[in-house]
């Protein structure tokens, strides 16, 4: 596969998912702001566009022939899968980081105050990732799985009662940006999750869950917002295009 630099990142971790660890290795926002090309990604992040190009090539290279893909597979699967991964991992870490994050801090936080700017960013992308799941869940992807079964079976569906889907499918997007910058601002924070040399294994162990976390959700919003929405968005055209013709 040849990588080319005028490429979206959208369309290049669409293309071959596994481009995501090179971007993510590299620190480069591939979910919410897919739209830049390469060529900008690599100028912003002051990275040698050739280097990135050779890592991007043996990524592609690697890639597994076993691995699915959600441009084809039905959106039900690929909610199915966003729920069962993304959504599961993210609540269970968000359970046992309030806890580890309250054993660090209480041990280090004197010497280093920034744990508790830290905790505060976190806790609050955690209450907004709480209500943002349970939106996904209870409204927008069940209107999708009986989108996508009326489609298929050639039925009538009532309209959501949030109109088009877009408009569901732009919050979503927006409250995406929001969980992103809350991302950055604890890496900068956390200086890029280096343990600095006094941190015992509990802290160690939290930088290392914090970058985890931010790697899940960094894939669980490309998968939504570069796979799933715009496929919703044009499976509700194509339905719209059915009904009037």
């Amino acid at each position: 596969m040849i990588v080319a630099t005028e490429k979206s990142l959208r369309e290049l971790v669409v293309e071959n998912p596994a481009t995501t660890r090179v971007l993510e290795k590299l620190g480069i926002d591939y979910c919410c702001a897919g739209k830049r090309s390469l060529e900008e990604a690599c100028r912003d992040a002051n990275l040698n566009i050739d280097e990135v190009l050779e890592s991007l090539e043996k990524a592609s290279e690697a890639t597994s022939t076993m691995q699915r893909d959600w441009q084809v597979e039905p959106i039900s699967a690929l909610i199915t899968h966003i729920k069962d991964t993304h959504h599961k991992y993210t609540r269970e870490e968000i359970g046992r980081l309030g806890p580890l994050f309250a054993k660090v801090c209480s041990a280090h936080s004197k010497n280093h105050p920034e744990l508790l700017q830290i905790r505060a960013l976190f806790q609050g992308l955690a209450n907004e990732l709480t209500a943002h799941l349970m939106k996904e869940e209870m409204i927008l992807f069940p209107y999708l799985i009986r989108m996508e079964e009326a489609m298929t079976r050639r039925e009538s569906i009532a309209p959501g009662p949030f109109g088009s889907v877009q408009n569901p499918i732009s919050m979503m997007e927006y409250e995406h940006d929001s969980a992103g910058s809350a991302l950055r601002a604890m890496r900068e924070a956390a200086n890029g999750y280096s343990a600095p040399i006094d941190a015992c294994v509990s802290y160690q162990t939290l930088y290392k869950a914090l970058a985890a976390f931010e790697g899940d959700l960094h894939q669980h919003i490309h998968l939504e917002n570069n796979v799933l929405f715009p496929r919703a968005v044009a499976l509700e055209r194509a339905r719209s295009a059915k009904q009037t013709a």
